[in-house]
């Protein structure tokens, strides 16, 4: 696993991506035509107040992506992922973030199946 750290990265990934939304995160993903997924993280001031549960919420996604390396695995292209965290992330335990994050992965897939 690689990272996003320039934020051109982030933003390209925003605009030309798409954005799947669930409880705990949002997800923009677009193909990076790589050998490696890469994944960047966000957890802002306005949704997730003290830095302590900013990055606490950082943490676990970053674990849902790892959690997920076997689905990521199986897909026939690498992409690149931006995942933000919402509000509900607070106070949750890995498992409801990392099956969310499993179901884009999932419709993602299919998404690819679909267009060969």
């Amino acid at each position: 696993m690689r990272n996003l750290r320039d934020p051109a990265e982030f933003q390209y990934v925003y605009r030309k991506g798409k954005r799947f939304d669930g409880k705990f995160i949002t997800v923009f993903v677009i193909n990076n035509e790589g050998l490696h997924h890469r994944l960047g993280v966000t957890a802002s001031k306005k949704v997730i107040g003290k830095a302590v549960n900013r990055n606490r919420a950082k943490r676990l996604l970053r674990e849902a992506f790892r959690f997920n390396e076997g689905a990521l695995n199986c897909l026939l292209t690498k992409y690149d992922w931006v995942l933000n965290a919402k509000p509900d992330l607070s106070g949750v335990k890995l498992k409801a973030p990392a099956e969310e994050f499993a179901g884009v992965v999932e419709r993602v897939g299919k998404s690819e199946v679909a267009i060969i």
